[in-house]
């Protein structure tokens, strides 16, 4: 199956996320090894796609949101744990005189 974006076909995951920000992760994340120039270069970008899209922050943590959302039991297999009622009292009396 082919993921497109616009006109454009993601071909992994970096594509999918570049084309959904409208930048390359590394403006906001920077690579290893930067120089400081090349930090504060990417930093002004930054500040000016920023400026431009003032709501890109938000509209980034919502989609992040709904694919956390729709995909939370394959992202993080997820089984929630049973406490004993034992197991309670000796966590809140910090594991002093619990009956087993």
């Amino acid at each position: 199956m082919r993921t497109y974006i616009g006109r454009h076909e993601a071909l992994s995951t970096d594509d999918f996320i570049e084309l959904a920000l409208g930048t390359p992760v590394e403006l906001w994340l920077g690579v290893d090894g930067e120089s400081e120039e090349e930090r504060a270069a990417r930093l002004d970008a930054a500040r000016d796609i920023l400026a431009e899209y003032p709501n890109l922050p938000d509209d980034v943590t919502r989609v992040a949101a709904q694919v956390i959302e729709a995909n939370v039991p394959e992202l993080f297999n997820v089984v929630p744990m049973i406490r004993r009622a034992a197991d309670r009292r000796s966590a809140r009396s910090g594991g002093k005189g619990a009956a087993a």
